[in-house]
């Protein structure tokens, strides 16, 4: 089967996923009430609107922050050149959790959209520092420092968060989803920026995805077929940044789609970045939007956040590729 058959089918799965996603929950949506809210939304009740509005919002959501994360760790991977790194290593779940703790305790913020712009923003600031204290100069970046100040500037911001916590216990409840990783509640028209941002990143990425190529062939390779590797450092470490922050923002600490997605993708489709962060892209939002319809029907009516249920399946799957030092076969 060639490699355009395989994303076309994987794409054909994600549409049937985000079907399932739309449909299920506390209360179904039969398949023909799903297409007429999707071609006549007014012709619905409004008991029927409010259902499949909030889960259109939950459905897209889960696809942008599933095809951020797992496009991100790839990312990280050919960055880092370390088959076990993921988006978490950026500091971007803990600064954007400090953040969060921090504008709710100074400024008594309690709206959805200052949150999502207080999370992105503590997010770049946390990978912002991360890549400045690994950027050894001229974009030279040192894998081994990297991991070390991104370890150390999540303990940092850990630390803070804990602090203001201390203090202020109230905040607690502001930041229990966040910490758990969620999509319920999320306001489509509030999050929409942010939404946008991302499908312009992921577009960025896919456009850089030669460049990667080149990079991961070498460095002296690079630099003798004419490419500025410092720059393509940077603008992969932007990119790495924007989809990490903008997914935590929208939904919270979400881990293992981002380390586990780009060794799935690199097995069943290439190691050939023009074709495996589109692939990424694919699966990750699948797995999420998985992840989240099967967290809403296990202990109905009452959910499990998506973020325990990533982790409930990634964490034996982490454990088999730290066994085999970092190679999925």
């Amino acid at each position: 089967m060639t490699r355009g058959l395989k994303l076309g089918l994987a794409f054909v799965v994600l549409l049937l996923c985000a079907g399932l996603s739309l449909a299920a929950g506390a209360t179904w949506i039969e398949p023909s009430q799903l297409l007429q809210g999707l071609l006549q939304p007014d012709s619905l009740s409004a008991g029927q609107q409010l259902i499949f509005n909030s889960r259109l919002a939950r459905t897209l959501m889960a696809v942008a922050v599933g095809a951020s994360l797992a496009v991100a760790g790839a990312l990280m991977q050919a960055l880092t050149r370390n088959p076990l790194a993921s988006p978490g290593l950026f500091g971007v779940n803990a600064g954007a959790t400090f953040a969060i703790i921090l504008c709710s305790s100074l400024f008594a913020l309690s709206s959805m959209s200052q949150w999502l712009w207080c999370a992105f923003i503590g997010a770049a600031l946390a990978g912002s520092l991360v890549w400045l204290i690994g950027n050894r100069g001229q974009g030279s970046l040192n894998p081994l420092r990297i991991v070390l100040a991104g370890a150390a500037i999540t303990a940092l911001f850990s630390a803070f968060s804990q602090a203001l916590l201390v203090v202020n216990e109230e905040g607690l409840d502001t930041v229990l989803f966040w910490l758990a990783g969620s999509l319920s509640e999320r306001d489509l028209a509030l999050a929409a920026p942010l939404l946008v941002g991302v499908s312009l990143t992921l577009l960025g990425s896919v456009l850089l995805a030669g460049q990667v190529n080149v990079l991961n062939a070498g460095e002296a390779i690079a630099i003798g077929l004419g490419q500025r590797t410092g720059l393509i450092r940077w603008l992969m470490s932007v990119l790495i940044i924007c989809l990490a922050g903008s997914a935590v923002a929208l939904a919270g600490s979400i881990g293992f789609i981002g380390l586990l997605v780009p060794h799935m993708v690199r097995k069943s489709l290439s190691i050939d970045h023009r074709w495996l962060l589109p692939g990424c892209a694919v699966l990750g939002a699948i797995l999420l939007l998985l992840a989240d319809t099967l967290g809403r029907l296990v202990i109905l009516p009452q959910e499990v956040p998506v973020g325990v249920m990533t982790a409930l399946f990634g964490a034996p799957f982490f454990i088999f590729l730290a066994r085999r030092g970092g190679r999925y076969e």
